[in-house]
């Protein structure tokens, strides 16, 4: 499973925990501050804090948590394949 890793939009920071299957706990000032899911490419839903069901609202902050998340996560994979060519 994914190590947890910190994020930052605007001047916002984020502090990002896989969880599986694409979801993903964000903290937001040290605190708890909701749970994502990946939908699609381009679009994140938060989860319900009592039921972990998807909403399905648009935000554009999940989104832009969600895309942050999908650079931070693609870079490592290909550092990787770099190394395994070297």
């Amino acid at each position: 499973m994914q190590e947890p890793f910190d994020i930052t939009i605007g001047t916002i920071d984020y502090a990002i925990f896989p969880e599986g299957n694409d979801t993903y706990v964000v903290f937001k000032d040290g605190k708890e501050y909701l749970q994502i899911q990946k939908d699609t490419e381009s679009t994140w839903l938060k989860l319900d804090p009592e039921t972990a069901l998807p909403l399905f609202e648009e935000n554009a902050e999940i989104n832009a948590i969600g895309q942050a998340i999908v650079a931070y996560v693609s870079e490592p994979e290909e550092d990787e394949d770099l190394e395994e060519e070297l």
